[in-house]
């Protein structure tokens, strides 16, 4: 064992990263939680990958000047994306529980009920927080798919699939209540306007 491996031994053993560079995945390859190692290209790193870009992609929304309950939604949910790719990055655990699943639901009712019914598709935009939450709504689908991909070839629990699929339905209520915070409407979609 090099002296790398012995150091990054070490850190894994205190639940902690002390040392960035490790230079371990140098050859194309990463380890997972369990201590294996797989491909950088392996359906489970992108999975993982997607959540990483789905959290950050909040961070971003989080620096909008933003409703506090959305805000304290959005931590929540940064904190349940890490036990999502802890999930990811250990295979065969559960970290997503049902709960969390329930919460998004129980928010989106939250968040829906003082909506104005839609009867128009809208397009993702409005204000600059309203189109953050619509960007990280689109990571969210893609995190989506790629979760679908790993579940084809190794299963992943219900409720992690569940969960983002809840979120991107959430987030996109989201971008609703952040246009009408920002003092803006749903931006509608208008069939054929560039048709004549």
């Amino acid at each position: 064992m090099s002296t790398t491996d012995k150091d990054l031994d070490t850190e894994r053993k205190g639940n902690r990263l002390s040392k960035i560079i490790t230079r371990t995945g140098d050859a194309g390859t990463t380890g997972l939680g369990d201590g294996s190692r797989t491909t950088k290209g392996s359906l489970r790193i992108d999975s993982i990958g997607e959540v990483d870009e789905l959290n950050s992609s909040l961070g971003l929304l989080l620096c909008e000047e933003i409703p506090d309950q959305v805000r304290a939604a959005l931590l929540d949910i940064q904190h349940d994306l890490f036990d999502l790719g802890g999930e990811l990055c250990m295979p065969g655990m559960n970290f997503i529980k049902d709960a969390q699943v329930a919460r998004l639901e129980e928010l989106a009712d939250i968040f829906n009920a003082d909506l104005p019914m839609l009867k128009e598709f809208i397009l993702p935009g409005g204000t600059r927080a309203a189109s953050f939450a619509h960007l990280s709504r689109t990571i969210c689908r893609r995190t989506e798919r790629s979760m679908v991909r790993l579940n084809n070839a190794e299963p992943l629990s219900d409720a992690a699939r569940r969960y983002v699929n809840r979120l991107s339905d959430l987030l996109f209520i989201l971008g609703r209540v952040l246009n009408r915070a920002g003092g803006r409407g749903d931006v509608l979609w208008q069939k054929g306007k560039n048709a004549t």
